[in-house]
């Protein structure tokens, strides 16, 4: 993990998370440049290298400022994009009201120096409106916590996901935020570039095992998938919920939806780091998409109890990690439905029995 490489300036964020193979390697590329960011790229070379301009990443136009060495290497890239934060509530017509949305790349961000931890591999993205006129970030805060693994396993806390060595997780967390109206929710705005010949599919998975996250049976995928041969390249997964507290529990859960999938006709934040690895070729070269997150139950008491909120997902490359029963899980199925069917059995046995003894008490008639 590298903090701001090459520059000594705290003043940006820029966290370069590298994963070296024999012949391959990964790289994640975070940032609080504009609109929080992550770049993806995969390279055919176990020596690849993060190459960054500095005085054209952090000018007006930035296009070309970072760029991944030999540039030959690169077998595929792309970027998620976190844009806006949207507030709303329901209006007595059943109609949804929103009010102005928090625009992300307007945001003013902590250096990230104070929380990176280079043993746990993680690091914390903490950011404030650079105007508030609701004074709603008086006492609030919006942050991205980011994870690097170096090795498959499940988190502990909440939702426990599954994760393997080719993964990262981002942890969307508002805290302290007053709501503007009574009964709000939230919504985050999830945006993803991807080059031409890539398509983006929600996909959706349900389990009866809710082992690791009680009560919730659902697990959304946001996969990034070849047109020409259907593999995957790229994921984003989450399960169905949030939670409304630091240590989680069942109880805190916060019910998660997602909003459709579509074509985004806006333009990504000029000052972003996607825009100066990608260059101007949005929407022609590359292809912008978007999603809405929303965070709330039916009358969106859970926050304003406790004015927390926090909504985790992986990202990597390749398949999205699949849960499967576990032993546990596999026992109690089979005793719950190997006991009936063994009474059943034993039962038949039992009534045949009985009825072959009763009847050879009787002798024929003839």
């Amino acid at each position: 993990m590298q903090y701001n490489p090459g520059w000594n300036n705290s003043s940006v964020n820029l966290l370069h998370v590298r994963a070296a193979g024999p012949a391959d390697t990964l790289h994640y590329v975070w940032s609080s440049i504009g609109a929080p960011a992550v770049l993806l790229v995969a390279t055919a070379s176990g020596s690849s290298v993060l190459r960054i301009n500095w005085t054209q990443l952090l000018s007006p136009a930035p296009a070309g400022a970072i760029w991944i060495d030999p540039p030959s290497s690169v077998v595929y890239s792309a970027a998620i994009v976190f844009t806006k934060v949207f507030e709303y509530s329901e209006a007595k017509t059943l109609e949804e009201l929103f009010y102005p949305p928090y625009d992300l790349s307007d945001f003013s961000w902590d250096s990230i120096n104070r929380t990176l931890n280079h043993t746990a591999l993680t690091a914390e993205f903490t950011g404030v409106p650079a105007t508030d006129p609701s004074g709603s970030f008086s006492n609030g805060s919006v942050a991205f916590r980011v994870t690097a693994y170096d090795a498959g396993g499940r988190d502990r806390p909440l939702p426990s996901l599954l994760h393997t060595a080719n993964s990262s997780k981002v942890e969307f967390v508002l805290a302290g935020v007053a709501p503007r109206g009574n009964g709000s929710r939230f919504a985050l705005e999830v945006a993803t570039v991807e080059e031409t010949g890539v398509v983006q599919k929600l996909r959706s998975a349900r389990s009866i095992d809710d082992e690791y996250t009680p009560t919730i049976f659902e697990m959304l995928s946001l996969v990034a998938e070849s047109r020409n041969d259907s593999s995957t390249l790229s994921f984003l997964q989450w399960k169905a919920t949030a939670y409304g507290s630091r240590s989680p529990r069942r109880e805190d859960g916060i019910q998660c939806r997602s909003r459709g999938l579509q074509a985004a006709n806006w333009t990504l934040p000029v000052s972003s780091i996607v825009h100066a690895y990608f260059g101007e070729g949005m929407g022609s070269t590359y292809t912008v998409s978007a999603i809405n997150i929303s965070f709330g139950g039916e009358d969106g008491k859970v926050y304003q109890e406790k004015r927390y909120l926090s909504w985790s997902a992986l990202l990597g490359f390749g398949q999205p990690p699949k849960d499967t029963f576990s032993p546990l899980v596999i026992s109690i199925m089979a005793v719950a439905l190997g006991t009936p069917m063994a009474m059943l059995l034993v039962g038949s046995c039992v009534v045949l029995f009985a009825q072959r003894k009763r009847y050879s008490e009787y002798e024929p008639i003839n």
